[in-house]
């Protein structure tokens, strides 16, 4: 029972990024055999006054290994692979998330960083049903997941995110113009046209250990009773076999799943399928992981003209200009910070940390990509400013 929070987390999509963190598997370095010399960890980067450490990219490695393994389906061996070709990015992208995480403490975040933790932890704990903290530390020790990893890899996805958020996102928002809101949005009337949307329930019918032939027979036949006139919600509560922490959800549902955009629908035989449905109508059966679908269109509502919405342009400006803003706001951190890869590591990272001033700057483009201009913060060990 006190496993039932596991298995709702790997169910969590991407969206749900820290609960999925949470909750996710901690890497423990193997034991080595008696009696052989062994380094208890290795510094392989210096951020300021911070270290990076070698168990912390074995756990970082490891974590998107079985990240991998469950968005992919790859085996042991061929996630392996994948991630130790990465290695040098997860390297570089761990110096910046500490630039990010030295930045937010800068800014005063720490409290309240700890306080969303532990409001997280908390909802996590009366979502699983359990009656305090200390009782869901100890069903995660139990299922040998460490707390104390899980909060720390919290506490940094929290601070990057408020320091982004504060420093970049919400900077480029209020620093619009009316007049560049108002000619944006003329350039680009479409993105703000009312969308047509509908409002649709289910009945998914799950291929796991089965054969898909005979639950594809069994979908064409509910699809057949359904257009003769059959009950949908009374189908989809005996028929449906969504399930959410291991629980059949249509009993309660009765299959609704609620009204979205049709511009949002991205999967082609989806939207195609849909588009050919009338409201009360349902599609025929459709191909969808794990399962096969069917689709009931419950609601429909036509797309209208194009709306001016201050805030809704401003957001679509932002967002079509925070790739860059991030990157420079970071490029920036790295600029003013003292960074030093260890020398088996250099070679390898030392051009992911290049500022884009950098590699078009005529010095940039005449030397090697470790090349820096501040000779103060080098020494001959291999100490960078990047």
């Amino acid at each position: 029972m006190k496993l039932k929070f596991l298995k709702r987390a790997r169910r969590l999509s991407a969206a749900a990024l820290l609960l999925a963190s949470l909750l996710a598997p901690v890497a423990a370095l193997r034991a080595q055999e008696e009696g052989v010399p062994r380094v208890i960890d290795e510094v392989i980067a210096q951020v300021n006054a911070e270290v990076i450490t070698l168990s912390t990219l074995k756990r970082e490695m490891s974590e998107a290994m079985e990240s991998l393994k469950a968005q992919r389906g790859l085996t042991d061996q061929q996630a392996t692979d994948e991630i130790t070709k990465r290695r040098a990015e997860i390297i570089a992208t761990l110096v910046n998330e500490q630039l990010l995480v030295q930045k937010g403490k800068e800014l005063g975040m720490t409290e309240d960083v700890e306080a969303e933790v532990n409001r997280r932890m908390l909802d996590v704990m009366k979502k699983e049903n359990f009656k305090t903290l200390g009782a869901l530390e100890q069903a995660m020790r139990e299922s040998k997941i460490d707390p104390a990893s899980v909060r720390a890899t919290m506490r940094t996805e929290i601070m990057k995110t408020w320091v982004l958020g504060r420093e970049v996102d919400q900077k480029v928002f209020y620093s619009l113009t009316d007049s560049e809101v108002k000619s944006y949005y003329e350039a680009n009337k479409e993105k703000f046209r009312k969308p047509e949307t509908v409002k649709l329930s289910e009945i998914f019918l799950s291929t796991v250990g089965k054969d898909p032939k005979e639950v594809r027979e069994r979908a064409d036949k509910l699809v057949a009773q359904l257009r003769a006139g059959a009950d949908f919600k009374a189908l989809a509560m005996v028929q449906s076999e969504r399930e959410v922490n291991g629980k059949r959800v249509a009993p309660e549902s009765k299959g609704e799943l609620g009204t979205y955009a049709m511009s949002d629908i991205t999967k082609e035989e989806v939207s195609n399928a849909l588009k050919a449905v009338q409201v009360g109508g349902v599609t025929t059966p459709l191909d969808t992981d794990g399962g096969i679908l069917i689709l009931r269109v419950d609601e429909r509502t036509s797309g209208g003209d194009s709306v001016f919405d201050d805030n809704k342009v401003r957001e679509a400006i932002t967002y079509s200009r925070l790739d860059k803003e991030r990157k420079t706001y970071i490029d920036n951190l790295r600029r003013d910070a003292y960074i030093e890869i260890a020398k088996d590591y250099q070679e390898a990272v030392l051009p992911l940390l290049v500022t884009e001033a950098e590699k078009t700057s005529p010095a940039a483009v005449a030397s090697a990509p470790a090349a820096k201009k501040d000779d103060k913060k080098k020494s001959d060990n291999g100490n960078k400013k990047p």
